[in-house]
């Protein structure tokens, strides 16, 4: 199964290609699709569309994960998050592929095994379930990825410590039992993938 993950946005609206076989994942490809602020906002969701229409066209997947809007916070921030998810749920419903919408908790929880794991965090959780060499960035395409690994319904701590088995070092991760996501961390030690590094490049982004 081939899974778009995309963390919508106005000004930045994130993707990730995630690859389900089994119990393994794989990152395909992942990047940023960036407006200009100073643009008219029809035009802004236009590039998004346009853009996203071309990474289904590209990726073909089988599923979209979204991630849902929050209102609780700005919401300014929230319209112009909505905008931009109907542009993506407009485009997957054009070509009538299946689009999965989950919350910031539980995409957090899936990635992490705690709902209230920071940016950096899922940034780290990401890149070791998917064996990167370096945490993906921007965080945009970060969360992206989350979005599909939570869809591929891979997210437990057994397949984290699987998926950097046999990497060099240790580093201090902390997760809580999944479906909980108000319990407190608890702390693993677990071989990284170049995890907790302060000054990890930012070379991958892709934009589009």
């Amino acid at each position: 199964m081939v899974i778009l993950g995309l963390d919508p946005g106005t000004a930045a609206t994130g993707w990730g290609v995630v690859s389900a076989e089994g119990s393994r994942l794989r990152s395909v490809d992942y990047g940023c699709i960036r407006t200009d602020a100073h643009t008219p906002p029809e035009e802004r969701l236009a590039v998004i569309a346009r853009a996203l229409d071309g990474l289904l066209e590209r990726f073909q997947p089988d599923a979209v994960a979204v991630e849902e809007v929050y209102v609780g916070g700005n919401p300014r921030t929230a319209l112009a998050v909505g905008q931009a998810r109907g542009a993506a749920l407009t485009m997957a419903g054009l070509r009538h592929i299946a689009v999965a919408e989950y919350t910031v908790s539980q995409i957090k929880t899936a990635v992490s095994g705690y709902g209230r794991a920071d940016k950096r965090q899922v940034q780290l959780m990401v890149g070791a379930v998917l064996g990167l060499a370096e945490p993906p960035s921007p965080d945009h395409a970060a969360d992206a990825l989350a979005a599909a690994i939570c869809h591929a319904g891979q997210g437990s701590a057994t397949f984290f410590l699987q998926g950097v088995e046999g990497q060099s070092g240790t580093a201090t991760l902390t997760a809580s039992a999944p479906g909980y996501t108000d319990s407190p961390p608890a702390t693993v030690t677990v071989a990284p993938v170049a995890l907790a590094l302060s000054n990890v490049p930012s070379s991958t982004t892709k934009e589009i």
